[in-house]
C-alpha cells in the first residue's frame, strides 16, 4: 500500500510501498506533486539497476552529465558515482572525494547558464554511523528576508562559478575550469509553483551584480546567514534502497561528512535540467 508522509515541518516528504519501476503516469504525477510541495522527496525500499535509475530520473527532466568528468560512471556517463575511489594510491584519504558535498550549504548547478532543476541519489551502500544529508528550504529563507533586502535584491542577479570565490575546482578537468560566471536572480520565482525562493550558494557566488565590492560582500554575508531557517530543515538518514530527489530551484543541502572513512557510502547521482523550450 502506498503511503506518503511529511518528514519535516516545511520540507521533506517520504513515499513507501511503491515500486518506481512500475509507476504509471497517474502514479508518477502524484509523486511529482508531492515533490513540488515539499522540495525533497524520499522513496524507500527500491531495487534498481543503473539503467532503471536513469530511466526514472528522466521522468523529472533532462539528465545532464555532471561537469566533474572523473567521477562519471565509466559506462553510463549521465550517472555520477559518489563515494568510490576515496583513497589515493598511497592509502591516504582523498578529502575531495570523501567530503564531497560537505563543504557547506549549497545548491547544485548554479554555475551553469541552465542550472540544475533537481538532483537525485540512489543509495547503494551506507555506513553504520554518520553520512546523513541535510536539506533546507529556499522558500523559508525568502520568507525570512527583511523587506528592505527583498526590495534591494528583487530583479538582481548573482554571478556564480563552480569554484566561487575560493576557486575550488579540483574535481574539474583543466579544460573545464575558469569558465565565465553564470548569472541568476537571487530572488527566484519557481516556474512550477509560482512561489518566491532565495536562490543562493555561498560557495559558488562571486558577486552580486551591480553592487560595489564592499556592498556585494555584505549582501553575500547577510544571505548566508538567512539560508537556514529553524522550521525549514530536514535531515535524511540513509538506508540502502532510498531514492532521494531535491529541487535545486528552491532548496539547499549538504552532506554531513562524518562517516567512518573505512566504511562505504556509495550513491548513484543524476543531475536533472529543465527541457530547453
Amino acid at each position: 500500500m502506498v503511503q506518503i508522509r511529511k518528514v519535516g515541518p516545511l520540507i521533506g516528504v517520504e513515499v513507501s510501498g511503491v515500486d518506481i519501476r512500475a509507476l504509471d503516469d497517474a502514479g508518477f504525477a502524484a509523486i511529482y506533486r508531492a515533490w513540488l510541495e515539499s522540495n525533497v522527496l524520499v522513496v524507500t525500499g527500491q531495487a534498481l539497476t543503473i539503467h532503471e535509475f536513469l530511466a526514472y530520473s528522466r521522468r523529472f527532466g533532462v539528465v545532464s552529465p555532471h561537469p566533474s568528468k572523473s567521477t562519471r560512471h565509466p559506462d553510463v556517463p549521465e550517472i555520477t558515482e559518489l563515494g568510490t575511489g576515496k583513497f589515493n594510491a598511497d592509502g591516504s584519504l582523498n578529502q575531495a572525494i570523501y567530503r564531497r558535498g560537505a563543504e557547506g550549504w549549497h545548491t547544485d548547478g548554479a554555475y551553469d547558464d541552465i542550472p540544475f532543476k533537481a538532483t537525485q541519489l540512489f543509495a547503494l551502500a551506507i555506513p553504520d554511523t554518520g553520512g546523513d544529508t541535510l536539506f533546507a528550504s529556499g522558500y523559508a529563507a525568502y520568507d525570512a528576508m527583511p523587506q528592505r533586502l527583498k526590495q534591494r535584491l528583487e530583479g538582481v542577479n548573482g554571478a556564480f562559478t563552480y569554484g566561487g570565490r575560493t576557486k575550488a575546482q579540483a574535481l574539474l578537468n583543466p579544460e573545464d575550469r575558469d569558465r565565465a560566471p553564470a548569472l541568476h536572480p537571487i530572488i527566484r520565482t519557481h516556474g512550477e509553483t509560482g512561489r518566491k525562493s532565495m536562490y543562493f550558494d555561498p560557495g559558488k557566488i562571486l558577486y552580486i551584480q551591480g553592487a560595489e565590492p564592499a556592498e556585494s560582500d555584505d549582501l553575500i554575508g547577510e544571505l548566508t546567514e538567512l539560508m537556514i531557517q529553524p522550521d525549514g530543515q530536514y535531515r535524511h538518514k540513509w538506508r540502502v534502497g532510498d531514492v532521494v530527489i531535491w529541487d535545486n530551484r528552491c532548496s539547499y543541502h549538504k552532506a554531513a561528512g562524518d562517516y567512518p572513512p573505512e566504511q562505504d557510502r556509495i550513491h548513484w547521482r543524476t543531475s536533472i535540467k529543465e527541457p530547453v523550450q
